[in-house]
């Protein structure tokens, strides 16, 4: 058997390397819509006096929104003495597991690529190839619905932080009855409502990419020849 490198691009035809290459784009989609965001929105105090206030509220990846200051020192805001304040929640778990299997996913597609188009005759001839791309590409299969799901609430989570609500009920001075508390310009999160989508899409490629890898190992070829084949009609002879 041959075992040396040899490129061939005739598999992007087939279903088994294609999918493959539209797994390592979503992934990089996927990744790059989460990884580098950065967002402000702006808050605006209406004092009882007629003065108004603006604050920023900065949150950027992974989201560990319980460091980033609201109030930064203490500060006079409305003729009220306001003490450092930060803002509530941490989403870094979910976004860091969505990003981090992203990024797995992106690595192990260029290796599969690499061996697709320079190490098809070796993949074929052998057993252990195809059942570890099918084990392999079936984790994948759960870990992008879990990463998915917990970024999708995750994400729920920082917008409920950042609104006028969850911006309200963190600054002790929006309490007051003389003192109003509104976000006048949100941050666009596009962007991450896209990377969700992605996730889910890429739980969906990769789950329609198992059945390729599938048939290429030797539990879909034993299935078929272990079926018996059909009996043949016979035919009465001539008289």
């Amino acid at each position: 058997m041959m075992t040396g490198f040899r490129l061939n691009f005739t598999p992007l035809k087939e279903p088994l390397c294609f999918v493959k290459l539209v797994e390592w784009l979503t992934a990089i989609f996927a990744f790059g819509c989460c990884g580098g965001y950065s967002g402000k929105n702006i808050v605006s105090l209406f004092c009882g006096d007629g003065r108004n206030e603006t604050l920023d509220a900065n949150f950027h990846y992974p989201f560990r929104l319980s460091q980033v200051p609201l109030v930064e020192g203490n500060a006079t805001l409305c003729n009220r003495s306001v003490t450092e304040t930060h803002m509530v929640g941490d989403s870094a778990s979910s976004a860091e597991f969505f990003v981090g299997i992203a990024v797995v996913c992106f690595l192990y597609s260029m290796v599969a690529l690499l061996v697709y188009l320079g190490y098809m005759h070796v993949y074929k001839d052998s057993d252990f190839g195809p059942i570890f791309d099918f084990v392999i590409t079936a984790i994948l299969v759960f870990l992008w619905l879990v990463c998915s799901s917990a970024w999708a609430k995750g994400l729920q989570n920082v917008k409920d932080a950042t609104d006028t609500a969850g911006i309200g009920a963190t600054l002790a001075l929006c309490k007051g009855s003389n003192v109003t508390c509104e976000v006048t310009e949100f941050a666009s999160m596009r962007t991450l409502n896209i990377s969700v989508v992605f996730g889910f899409l890429n739980m969906l490629v990769w789950a329609g990419n198992a059945w390729f890898v599938y048939k290429e190992t030797r539990w879909h070829s034993q299935k078929f020849s272990s079926q018996p084949a059909p009996a043949r009609q016979q035919v009465p002879a001539p008289i």
